[in-house]
């Protein structure tokens, strides 16, 4: 039986206790950190990291960290579009009664799934990116773009030097979650009752009208919420493309952390925005699910 998605939620003696500790802890860990290692806080450097003047027009633009941040979302919707198309391929065809596509998809889901992913990350872009994508022209014509089509590159990719890097890293990301989608994708798919698959065969719907009428959409809503925190994983797993020179927020707060000597700073920093990004999503899909609920409710 489902919660009741109206009911509202109540603020209460125990939630202000757990805050107070949480705060507390966070102040004993601050003042730790300045007795025990002798160091200086100081956010004065946040502002500058953050946005930046454009000389030429005179507004305020993204800095360092907010392209960074840019680009980490760029990443992992495009890798969500892609590894969401291959997990249901894949999840289709693992549950296909067939031996071939059975075995093309148990054999991709077990490679990857059984290694590591900063590991995969790094046969792909070495063995494979780096052979393949340069073959493309890809470079080559990032650097003969336009004005207008950098702009185009940048809101969709980012900086169009750095497009070789960016490809090859949404493509490994994709195809390490695609393994993962899949799996949901194959649960989701034989959750649906075999009787409705035999009512549909008898009121002589073909295979692809059974699928699409009668599989898919129950399978959507049952696999609705992994796939979610699927995508809010993948969020947080897009910090080790930044291993291979992918701009992306991690990467940018190394590069900030280092230069200017504030690591404390720029890893909370950094944190913060993985944190506020993340939760964000948790309390959008926890409405999909809610509204998703009503609506079943309805029927």
């Amino acid at each position: 039986m489902y919660p009741d998605p109206d009911r509202k939620t109540r603020f209460g003696i125990l939630d202000l206790l757990i805050i107070g500790a949480v705060l507390a802890f966070v102040f004993y860990i601050s003042h730790r950190v300045s007795d025990v290692l002798v160091y200086k806080w100081d956010w004065s450097y946040l502002p500058r990291a953050l946005v930046r003047p454009n000389a030429e027009t005179g507004r305020w633009e993204p800095n360092l960290l907010l392209e960074g941040l840019l680009t980490t979302i760029r990443l992992s919707v495009w890798a969500m579009l892609i590894a969401s198309t291959l997990g249901l391929v894949l999840g289709i065809l693992a549950s296909r009664q067939r031996l071939l596509p059975r075995l093309t998809s148990t054999a991709y889901v077990g490679l990857i799934r059984n290694v590591p992913p900063l590991v995969f990350l790094f046969v792909f872009y070495f063995f494979v990116s780096s052979q393949i994508i340069p073959l493309l022209g890809i470079d080559a014509w990032a650097r003969n773009l336009g004005p207008s089509g950098e702009n185009v590159v940048g809101f969709l990719a980012g900086s169009p030097q750095r497009l070789e890097n960016f490809i090859a890293g949404v493509i490994s990301l994709a195809m390490f979650e695609a393994a993962y989608i899949a799996v949901i994708v194959r649960t989701g798919i034989e959750s649906v009752p075999r009787a409705q698959i035999e009512a549909a065969e008898s009121l002589g719907l073909r295979p692809f009208q059974i699928f699409r009428l009668v599989v898919f959409p129950q399978a959507l809503r049952a696999v609705t919420p992994p796939l979610a925190n699927q995508f809010i994983m993948l969020v947080k797993d897009s910090s080790i493309v930044s291993l291979i020179s992918v701009t992306e927020l991690t990467f940018v707060g190394t590069e900030i952390a280092v230069s200017s000597n504030r690591r404390f700073e720029t890893y909370i920093t950094v944190a913060l925005f993985y944190f506020v990004l993340c939760f964000a999503l948790s309390r959008f899909f926890s409405w999909f699910e809610n509204r998703q609920r009503r609506s079943d409710l309805t029927r």
